[in-house]
């Protein structure tokens, strides 16, 4: 019996001083250094004060390699921004309503190609071509010739009830924020909107293009896709995407409404002059207001890298190619910045798009709030950044703490060694 014990102690001494083994082990040691080195940089960014709170997370095709949080989500209690705080996320949300829209094809409720009209209770006619029918398909591309004016930007967002406003800054100048008396079914918003007779109705609310023409970005086409996914598929849009998306990866933290969060793991969101703003929703929330944390856009984001190389679990790998592939031309664009390498406007997608210099992504921005969530096709690795500071026009803060963020998380893929024999989930809390 004490041969047989000392031989399975010098068995087990031998498997832990196998090569195998020790380089497993000085790999962990590596990304530990690492990962503790990309720590303190990103927090000695927050520390110039420029942005108050801010969370990011790293991610591969085989998950989540970096995620944590920076600096403070409220500047009176001093509570810490962490990966597990939440705050709306802008406009990357409309990525949402793209994958929402090819569950809705895949369930046989709707085709690209189709008329919106086919769906809708009143008429959507640029008065310009009134003979032109607008797709889906050019909802989608923000070809649709369906325009942003101050019809969308004075009524839009709605500040929550219940709330304060003697400590917060209700006035700013890019969205007016209107008191919750005047919030309307997003429905009748829409038809004040685009109908010819609509309340909200004015001639620049369609551009002099026909469908199909010219790129132009557009939040009220892209909240009227998801009207049409509602309508299409006889489920409200936020149900629908909860059940087809926010639920399958576990995004549990995350969902379209104050009132359907923690509101205590809310940020509160500050103007770049560390005025504080209230809480706020819009009546077209689905083109910006999914409230998030950083860890579920983790698991989003690594869905959707999965997903352009195949191994995506939201949607058939048919639906994730169309999904990905790029719609327009050359002539569908006024003009084009090549140079900007997270510039999804340079050739869309479906919701999403392409930047000439390989990244796939969406950006956002709101009234204090910032978004950038972007992957590298060619080395699977993808970033998201979420900060609860507006930078409004201080191109100064902008330089030198948000992108200089986007840099050291890039910087930083390079220098994480990753183990091909098994995935690497590296979580920091």
């Amino acid at each position: 019996m004490k041969n047989i014990a000392s031989i399975f102690f010098i068995v087990l001494v031998m498997q832990s001083c196998s090569p195998q083994n020790k380089n497993t082990d000085q790999l962990k040691s590596h990304n530990e250094t690492v990962i503790n080195s990309l720590t303190e940089k990103l927090d000695s960014i927050q520390k110039n004060g420029q942005i108050n709170g801010f969370a990011v997370a790293m991610v591969d095709q085989n998950g989540v390699l970096y995620e944590k949080g920076f600096g403070l989500a409220n500047l009176e209690t001093k509570e810490k921004y962490t990966e597990n705080t939440i705050q709306h996320i802008a406009s990357v949300s409309k990525t949402l309503i793209g994958i929402a829209l090819l569950k809705a094809k895949e369930l046989s409720k709707l085709n690209l190609d189709d008329p919106i009209q086919t769906f809708l209770p009143f008429s959507v006619i640029n008065p310009n071509y009134p003979n032109e029918r607008i797709t889906i398909r050019q909802l989608a591309t923000h070809t649709s010739g369906i325009n942003d004016t101050e019809q969308y930007m004075d009524r839009a967002w709605i500040l929550s009830k219940d709330q304060d406003l003697t400590k917060v800054s209700t006035a700013y100048p890019a969205q007016r924020l209107n008191p919750p008396e005047l919030d309307i079914p997003l429905e009748k918003y829409l038809k004040g909107y685009l109908e010819i007779d609509g309340d909200y109705f004015q001639e620049d609310n369609y551009i002099n293009f026909k469908a199909g023409e010219r790129y132009n970005y557009s939040n009220i086409g892209a909240t009227l896709c998801a009207l049409i996914i509602e309508k299409a598929t006889g489920q409200a849009f936020d149900s629908f995407t909860e059940e087809h998306i926010l639920e399958p990866l576990g995004m549990n933290s995350s969902a379209w409404s104050l009132e359907d969060v923690e509101r205590k793991k809310h940020s509160r969101l500050y103007r770049n002059d560390n005025t504080l703003l209230p809480f706020y929703t819009a009546i077209t929330y689905p083109d910006g207001m999914l409230i998030s944390s950083s860890s579920d856009m983790a698991k989003y984001l690594h869905e959707l890298i999965k997903g352009y190389f195949g191994a995506g679990t939201l949607l058939s790998n048919d639906s994730y190619k169309e999904f990905f592939k790029e719609q327009l031309e050359e002539q569908n664009f006024e003009s084009r910045n090549a140079a900007n390498p997270y510039n999804g406007d340079y050739s869309p997608a479906l919701f999403i798009g392409h930047s000439a210099l390989g990244y796939i992504g969406h950006s956002g921005g709101d009234a204090g709030v910032g978004t950038w969530m972007y992957f590298n096709k060619e080395k699977k690795t993808g970033r998201y950044i979420v900060i609860n500071t507006d930078m409004g026009n201080d191109e100064r803060a902008k330089e030198l703490e948000y992108y200089a963020i986007w840099d050291i998380m890039n910087e930083y893929f390079d220098k994480l060694e990753l183990d091909k024999s098994e995935p690497l989930s590296i979580n920091i809390k």
